[in-house]
């Protein structure tokens, strides 16, 4: 399999007036009490190693006394807010634990640890630069996968919940060689699922280190599931197959898993599987997501030749003229949307009477 390359850095694309009204709308755009760049003035750092003693990318900040001291209890705040109503009750019991910076990838994020010292349970949450992309890539998941998200949004900081799992990569290299037939079938199945949602919904770069694993047991065995945790890719990239998870080499042994334990009926069902329910979301979801794609199409959140590429793409792949009258990335994601209610919104029953 060769690398697909993404082709350059994406830029930030800062959010307009139109999106940030329409968070509003659903909740999304709410005060918090720290920005993005007020955890930037960190004073030192550490490396942040693994288990196993390997790099994890990540660095442990740290703050003068008097700062750490407020920079605390704003980011308790922000933690009320995204997980409950911003009552500060709680705020007694809660202790920052940690803040690290990622200095790998686009967005550059902190992450928070939270923990309850009542009981020692704690969470996660990313303090990260309000980027339009990963704005409409959160939304989109939110509304076209089986999942629901948190976030916030205030001025150029973006607040956003952890998602847990096992990351991919570590999945594939340490746990997926001793998963039993049964198992790998069904993480199979869910691969096939996974890259057909990215694709349509034009979710780019899912390598195995963008994506989790969530395993869920369920009777005398274990479900497991596939969720994206990085929406920087959202409708940028001109090379359609950045949209399919199977064409990055990271991914291999998943796409290996699909090719040598199913056959070619059984891929095509669950791709139809998913396409069907995908347009049920999308009627779930009618009206917001179509206030979602009115924002995209007056938005800038690509280059024209990435636009020029991808629409002659799809155009290719569907042979649907109205791909090539697109204009930007709103309208291209709009127009797939719209062709794919078009070829499965209604299913023949007449077929399984």
């Amino acid at each position: 399999m060769q690398d697909l390359k993404i082709s350059k850095k994406k830029p930030s694309y800062p959010i307009t007036v139109r999106l940030h009204d329409y968070l509003s709308d659903y909740n999304r755009n709410v005060k918090i009490p720290i920005f993005y760049d007020d955890l930037l003035r960190f004073q030192g750092s550490i490396v942040v190693y693994d288990k196993d003693d390997n790099d994890t990318l990540w660095i442990r900040v740290y703050y003068n006394e008097f700062e750490r001291e407020e920079i605390d209890l704003a980011l308790k705040k922000v933690y009320t807010i995204l997980h409950s109503d911003g009552n500060e009750s709680a705020i007694p019991f809660l202790s920052v634990d940690a803040i690290d910076y990622c200095t790998f990838g686009n967005s550059k994020p902190f992450r928070i640890k939270i923990r309850n010292i009542l009981n020692d349970n704690y969470t996660y949450f990313y303090v990260k630069i309000a980027d339009a992309s990963r704005v409409y890539g959160l939304e989109l998941e939110h509304m076209l996968s089986p999942y629901n998200l948190n976030f916030l949004v205030h001025e150029n900081t973006l607040i956003e919940e952890h998602i847990a799992g096992i990351p991919g990569d570590d999945f594939i290299k340490n746990i997926l060689p001793k998963c039993d037939k049964s198992e790998k079938s069904q993480i199979a199945k869910e691969f096939v699922k996974f890259n057909e949602r990215c694709m349509i919904r034009l979710l780019g770069d899912m390598r195995s280190y963008n994506y989790v694993i969530v395993p869920t047991h369920d009777f005398d065995h274990v479900v497991y599931k596939i969720r994206p945790i990085d929406f920087d890719q959202q409708s940028y990239e001109g090379k359609f197959n950045i949209y399919r998870p199977q064409f990055f080499k990271e991914n291999l042994k998943m796409v290996e898993l699909v090719s040598g334990g199913m056959q070619k009926l059984s891929i095509n069902q669950y791709k139809t599987e998913e396409r069907s329910i995908l347009v049920k979301r999308l009627k779930s979801f009618h009206g917001r997501i179509d206030k979602l794609l009115d924002c995209m199409e007056e938005d800038v959140i690509s280059k024209q030749e990435n636009i020029d590429l991808l629409k002659m793409k799809i155009f290719d792949y569907t042979q649907d003229v109205t791909f090539k009258r697109c204009k930007n990335m709103g309208q291209i994601l709009k127009r797939s949307l719209a062709y794919l209610t078009r070829n499965y919104e209604n299913v023949n029953l007449d077929k399984l009477m």
